[in-house]
């Protein structure tokens, strides 16, 4: 089928049939769609990659990888990456070097020399964000430990993806000048600047490369201030996918992969006060692009050369997945996963990745590989993505019932009947219970989610009424009555999933004002500038109050010790808001911080010798306006 309306609605038909029965089979959706490009592809039916080739096949692939990583580079914020450090750049960094390393020794051991396994194992190292990333959310494996180190990696991988285009060029084949004849069509794609001296690709690269991050930091964030004062969210989503397309052509016509490229811009715009909605608005391509690229990938499997070379390309699956499926548990263990965990996080990224296909023709290209060489290895790495859901499938049924101290997702979310409290509360724990405690005995009804089995079921034991449920679902939202309900209290102790949940909450339910419990003065600021306005840092009120009874400890009325412990907490609010604005430039931050210091020392002093407010027994209400002015 030439026509693309007509190939657009063979991929789409496809997913509708096929990934329900697989959902109904218990084999996932990723297999799903994998199962249905194969039976569309040139191997079964023919319905795609027959008559137009498979190079539209994988561009569509590729857009369904573009869009993908532009949304996971939203998520890069520097704050996260920050905490994160050490899985993404330890784990991640060792995963990929003793990837590469391993498949360089054994390629030299069987005699391929250094340079051929060297390409090859850089290029095998990556795994699929694509396909581990949705069968990790489809399990509810995201915020395992596993899950959190796989996601670490991948982050890692598709960063170290930049280097690795640098590093293949240099690798090129000694003869690579006859390949020019064979490749002149495949490697002349739409790159402008081929012709250039190789000076001047070089500057224009970092030129573009310069523009996307000058233009997302200084240029975008006006444009979406402009669209969104038309208040047409449809201009909106346009303007979105617009500049997902326009950035991903402009990285295509000088060389470079237009996923990058797109990542480089969700990075950008990490801290963009449109991130949310930008996120919400791409969503719903995301789902149905992501399943438009595994039907891609199962209609991509060369199924000739399979049966062509048998041995081959089973020799070269087994020893991906074998050779990785090493490496990433040795790693798992190194990085104290337990036995579940670091089976879970090796079988997740022992594939190839998506990555692959773009560094293979990128190799091909610039004369590293010859297409005798990159034919298997595309081969190779599409079984090995099509091989994922089976593992995962292997590891939940066969291996985690016996090495974990409890199945994942062995118990499901409760149901809730529908609920008009005007209080919804996410996390009973040890800061929690005692907000919902408190509005039960004031009449206040609140609807308590956890998602910790145990403690919901203690807590039950104890006569508390508290549903097991992950509150980062909208329908469980939903069914807890936030459409009726005035308050959602966030009192979880996950620094990412409370900043989750704000967005959650602002997107699906926007009329509900959200208070937080912020972890430390960091998070505090993070959820601020996520636009909640009642944030209350959870150790400040305990410290003021150990203040106060320490100062009346040492010989201080109590009202003045009130009075001095009530200025403190109104100095810090103000603080806390200055401190915010200057987050992100360390000196100014630091030279607020020692003012605000400075400040509260004097006001403090300087309150204790005045001798007629000394005299005055106010200090259990709150301070009049004028003393409030000195602040």
């Amino acid at each position: 089928m030439d026509s693309l309306l007509a190939q657009a609605f063979v991929f789409l038909a496809a997913a509708v049939l096929a990934v329900p029965l697989a959902q109904r089979m218990g084999l996932g959706s990723v297999l799903g769609y994998l199962i249905a490009g194969v039976v569309i592809g040139p191997a079964a039916l023919g319905l795609v990659g027959s008559e137009s080739g498979m190079n539209d096949v994988m561009h569509v692939a590729e857009f369904g990888v573009v869009l993908m990583l532009f949304l996971v580079g939203l998520e890069l914020q520097p704050m996260r990456l920050w905490g994160m450090r050490g899985r993404l750049f330890g784990l991640g960094g060792l995963q990929v070097v003793l990837t590469a390393a391993a498949i360089t020794g054994l390629g030299h051991a069987l005699g391929f020399g250094v340079r051929l396994p060297l390409a090859v194992g850089v290029i095998l190292a990556m795994s699929s964000t694509a396909i581990v990333l949705q069968s990790l959310q489809e399990k509810g494996l995201m915020r395992t430990p596993a899950g959190e180190s796989a996601f670490a990696v991948l982050l890692f991988q598709d960063i170290a993806v930049i280097p690795i285009f640098a590093l293949l060029p240099l690798l090129t084949l000694p003869d690579g000048s006859s390949l020019a004849a064979a490749e002149t069509d495949h490697g002349a794609t739409a790159n402008l600047i081929a012709h250039l001296p190789g000076w001047a690709q070089a500057v224009i690269l970092l030129a573009v490369v310069g523009g996307v991050i000058m233009g997302g930091r200084f240029v975008l964030p006006r444009l979406f201030r402009a669209i969104a004062g038309t208040r047409l969210r449809e201009m909106f989503t346009a303007t979105a996918l617009m500049l997902v397309v326009g950035i991903a052509l402009a990285m295509q016509s000088v060389g470079l992969s237009p996923a990058l490229g797109t990542f480089l811009a969700g990075v950008v715009l990490a801290n963009s006060e449109y991130r949310h909605e930008l996120e919400s608005d791409i969503e719903p391509f995301k789902g149905l692009l992501l399943g438009l690229f595994f039907i891609s990938v199962g209609a991509g499997i060369d199924f000739h050369l399979i049966v062509t070379s048998p041995g081959l390309i089973a020799g070269l699956v087994a020893g991906l997945l074998g050779l990785k499926f090493i490496v990433l548990f040795v790693l798992g263990r190194v990085f104290r996963l337990d036995t579940a965990g670091g089976l879970l996080f090796a079988f997740a990224l022992a594939q190839g990745g998506e990555f692959a296909f773009v560094l293979l023709s990128f190799a091909q290209q610039q004369h590293v590989l010859s297409p005798a060489e990159t034919a298997p290895l595309i081969a190779a790495v599409a079984l090995s993505m099509a091989a994922t859901p089976l593992l995962f499938i292997l590891n939940e049924r066969l291996l985690q019932p016996r090495f974990a101290k409890t199945p994942p997702n062995a118990r499901p979310q409760d149901m809730i009947e529908s609920s008009e409290n005007p209080v919804i509360l996410a996390g009973f724990g040890r800061f929690g219970h005692i907000i919902g405690r408190v509005l039960r005995g004031n009449g206040f009804g609140a609807t308590v989610l956890d998602h910790d089995s145990e403690q919901v079921d203690v807590l039950r034991a104890l006569g508390l009424s508290v549903f097991y449920g992950d509150a980062l679902r909208p329908e469980l939202l939903h069914s807890a009555g936030a459409q009726h309900a005035r308050l959602f209290v966030i009192a979880i102790d996950d620094r990412e999933r409370s900043l989750q949940l704000v967005a959650i909450v602002q997107q699906h339910f926007p009329h509900l004002t959200i208070m937080a419990r912020a972890l430390d003065r960091a998070h505090e600021h993070e959820l601020g500038a996520a636009g909640v306005k009642y944030v209350y840092r959870e150790t400040l009120g305990t410290s003021l109050d150990l203040s106060e009874a320490a100062m009346r400890l040492l010989g201080m009325r109590a009202y003045q010790a009130r009075r001095q412990v009530q200025r403190f907490r109104r100095h810090d609010e103000i603080a806390t808001r200055e401190l915010a604005a200057a987050r992100d430039d360390d000196e100014a931050y630091m030279s607020i911080a020692r003012q605000h210091i400075e400040n509260l020392d004097r006001l403090l002093r300087a309150d204790l010798s005045d001798e007629e407010k000394a005299q005055r027994h106010d200090g259990w209400e709150p301070m009049p306006p004028d003393d409030v002015s000195r602040d």
